[in-house]
């Protein structure tokens, strides 16, 4: 067999990539995607998963366009971020910037199969079972091979790593950093919740969120998707607590401004760092998503970046696929540099944030309340950072 373009991982953002790729060409069976078997998809609503992801507006946009973008999503239109005990805080709103949602909380499972059925009718070769891997490259294309498979080996004119994992099972790369967090996640219930309203709030453990979760089927309303993150030591006490106790540790850290919580699901919990790469680009091969960059889950970017690097690099390899002699080389080296940008943009903010509000200092802390209400009373200074969180610099 050989194949245009590989993907190595079947994650949403490799799924994303495959799709885009697809529309491209006349082929899409010269699109292969690697992913592991699995299970059926469980439905999107359960608790059981407690994984949420922040689509942005830009994300949403590209995954309509896919048709793929997941039913029963709850919208984010309003943004508030405040430090505990210090002064300052900022609300961003969907109305100053002309969108119909900031963005939109999406359980991953939900993501997983809008994607699965978009792909189903794309034409491109699924192989799924053991991983896949690069055995050599030679000359303007790459080997690839997967275990378990007939005819395990096939040559690709450009493969793409799309599959990352969690910060702490992955290999190091250049910049590679642990915050001493772990983030719990999991689903929660308030009693006074606030339809459309997310919130970030910083602590010197790190930062906590509140997203609000779909209803589901059972129209369970005031649901929100908690992302906590502080000390490992702290993470290990609160998951030894009982529902209750962990309630009432949670309204402690984040306020009143929601009622009192309440358990709705299971807790997990991750640890965090940052693990970047700073080149991603290996002769005809070609590292996207998490595979790139693994970033601190605050302002929900990691997701949203990946899902930016497979629109930029469907459209450079848009050409390799028009014309049988194109090499994949130089248009992987044009990608790396659009990409340059935004990469390093987003990973900055996503890296500075964490560790500035938690450093404990108080000279530090007050300097950062009056950014925050530098930001709320500036629309001026609001707009480019809210327009990155919901877009990305595009290039």
């Amino acid at each position: 067999m050989q194949a245009d373009v590989t993907i190595l991982g079947g994650g949403p953002v490799g799924a994303t990539l495959a799709l885009l790729l697809a529309r491209a060409t006349s082929r899409p069976e010269r699109i292969v995607l690697c992913r592991p078997r699995r299970p059926a998809v469980v439905s999107a609503d359960t608790t059981a998963d407690p994984r949420s992801m922040a689509l942005n507006h830009g994300s949403r946009v590209l995954l309509a366009s896919l048709g793929a973008w997941p039913a029963g999503g709850a919208d984010i239109l309003h943004v508030h971020v405040s430090q505990k005990g210090r002064l300052g805080r900022t609300h961003i709103s969907h109305a100053d910037f002309g969108v119909p949602a900031l963005g939109t909380v999406v359980p991953y499972p939900g993501i997983v199969e809008a994607l699965d059925a978009a792909l189903a009718l794309s034409g491109i070769t699924i192989r799924a079972g053991e991983p896949a891997a690069i055995l050599r490259q030679e000359g303007d294309a790459a080997v690839v091979g997967q275990d378990g498979q007939d005819g395990q080996e096939w040559t690709t004119r450009a493969c793409v790593h799309a599959e990352g994992g969690t910060f702490d099972h992955q290999a190091r790369n250049d910049l590679h950093r642990d915050y001493g967090q772990h983030a719990v996640l999991a689903i929660v219930r308030a009693s006074r919740p606030r339809p459309g309203w997310a919130w970030e709030r910083f602590t010197t453990e790190g930062p906590l969120a509140l997203l609000p979760y779909p209803a589901g089927p059972a129209h369970d309303t005031g649901r929100y998707a908690l992302v906590w993150c502080c000390r490992p030591g702290h993470t290990e006490r609160l998951a030894a607590l009982d529902d209750g106790a962990f309630a009432d540790a949670l309204g402690r850290t984040f306020g009143t401004r929601l009622g009192g919580f309440a358990a709705a699901g299971p807790r997990h919990r991750y640890p965090l760092g940052i693990n970047l790469r700073r080149h991603v680009v290996d002769g005809v091969t070609v590292a996207i998503g998490n595979a790139a960059q693994t970033l601190h889950p605050v302002a929900g970017q990691g997701m949203n970046l990946g899902l930016r690097d497979a629109a930029r690099l469907a459209e450079s390899l848009a050409p390799l696929l028009r014309d049988p002699s194109a090499r994949a080389a130089p248009l992987l080296s044009a990608y790396a540099r659009a990409r340059g940008a935004d990469r390093w943009l987003t990973s900055g903010l996503t890296d500075f944030m964490p560790r500035i509000f938690a450093t404990g200092l108080a000279p530090v802390e007050h300097a950062c309340g009056l950014a925050l209400l530098g930001l709320d009373v500036s629309r001026t200074l609001r707009g480019p950072l809210a327009r990155q969180l919901m877009e990305g610099l595009r290039a």
